[in-house]
């Protein structure tokens, strides 16, 4: 029972492994002329590498990750520390894992090394999927290359943009979020030694805020500095000139300003996500990840739920063909609501954590200042709990 995966990116080679543990063949269609990640830091809470040890890769990547110690908040006006989450022992033994920051690659590369060893995946480059049609007996794949691909399943792992969303749903365009993301890679040997913190750090301003923390085991700081401007348009990976990132932030606090005016090659993004979908299963085809619930990336788990979706959408399909289709409406039905809540969230927290101004903003830094360790623990156990593969929680 062959099953066709579109889009070989993260999500996408998670399911393939996930697949195949079943003992079912698997193709994986990229569209690029390469299987690569693009793009720079990313956070792994523990319900991340939970779905990373099932699909056996996760020590790798904890080899490749750099295991922060804290998550801080910052005024990032005022440089007051409003307050930490310790993610050091305590954190640790609650959730089972450490919450780590990597390059994406390092933890694109351990996922691409485990498919390329299990011979029941076929990975394909130049393999654009364009639409699909099925019947009872299957379903066939059309590449932009006119070329027809056959299987018993076809997950949709094709991004925020999927062509198989589209047939699936039809819901045109991305939502934009009206922010613009300036992202850059600093070599850790030129931040100055006071400002080297293991930890990931948020500077939260009135309409801003500025993220960093350390990737490439210690080499490299990801910065990834955000302005609510107003944007319209999506764009993806544009040039930015280092006075224009500057001019976004006038307020920010000298000490997060050095690490932004040492930033180089900066590129811009404007944030999209989509509205929460109830259905994205049509018979024997379905979505993942992006492709699925895309989300703004305040709540961190973007990567994570398309983990956890290719840990349960391998597992329910241990089953003949006849069963797929009903396999595939159970996926959807038990990941609907936890990642419709984390779409809810990521969006949430942008006014009411990152980037209030005035009295909310005070609000905030005294709400987070009267929080314990147990407090934040409790807030984040329904994210970074361990999970089994039917979606149960255990904090």
């Amino acid at each position: 029972m062959r099953a066709i995966v579109a889009g070989g990116g993260i999500g996408g080679l998670a399911a393939a492994l996930s697949v195949a543990k079943q003992g079912h063949p698997v193709t994986v269609l990229e569209r690029r002329a390469e299987f690569t990640e693009l793009g720079a830091g990313i956070q792994l809470a523990p319900n991340a590498f939970h779905m990373l040890d099932l699909l056996g890769v996760g020590d790798e990547v904890r080899e490749r990750a750099v295991h922060v110690s804290e998550l801080r908040c910052m005024d990032g006006t005022t440089g007051e520390r409003v307050a930490s989450m310790p993610l050091t022992d305590a954190y640790r033994h609650r959730f089972g894992n450490p919450y780590s920051v990597v390059h994406r690659i390092d933890l694109y590369q351990p996922l691409l090394d485990a498919c390329r060893r299990d011979g029941r995946i076929e990975l394909r480059t130049s393999s654009a999927v364009v639409g699909y049609r099925q019947d009872a007996s299957g379903v066939t794949v059309t590449l932009d290359s006119g070329e027809e691909v056959t299987g018993a399943a076809l997950i949709g792992a094709d991004g925020i943009r999927s062509a198989v969303r589209q047939q699936v749903i039809g819901d045109g365009e991305p939502v934009v979020s009206g922010q613009t993301i300036y992202r850059a890679l600093l070599p850790m040997d030129r931040v100055p030694q006071e400002l080297r913190w293991n930890a990931v750090v948020l500077w939260a301003g009135p309409g801003w805020n500025f993220v960093h923390y350390p990737i490439g085991r210690g080499t490299l700081l990801n910065l990834a500095a955000t302005r609510d401007d107003g944007a319209s348009q999506a764009v993806a990976g544009l040039p930015a000139e280092k006075a224009h990132v500057m001019a976004q932030f006038p307020q920010l606090h000298d000490s997060a300003r050095r690490l932004l005016d040492l930033g180089e090659q900066w590129r811009s993004w404007v944030l999209c996500d989509r509205e929460p979908q109830a259905g994205w299963t049509d018979g024997r085809v379905t979505l993942l990840g992006d492709a699925a619930h895309p989300m703004l990336q305040y709540a961190t788990q973007g990567a994570a739920m398309a983990l956890e979706d290719a840990v349960l959408v391998g597992a329910l399909l241990d089953c003949g063909q006849d069963d797929v289709a009903q396999r595939l409406e159970k996926y959807n039905a038990e990941r609907y609501e936890r990642t419709a809540r984390a779409q809810w969230v990521s969006r949430a927290l942008v006014p009411q954590v990152f980037n209030p101004a005035g009295a909310e903003a005070r609000q905030r830094n005294e709400m987070l200042a009267s929080f314990t360790n147990d407090d934040f623990y409790d807030k984040v156990a329904w994210l970074h709990g361990l999970r089994d593969v039917t979606g149960g929680v255990a904090s």
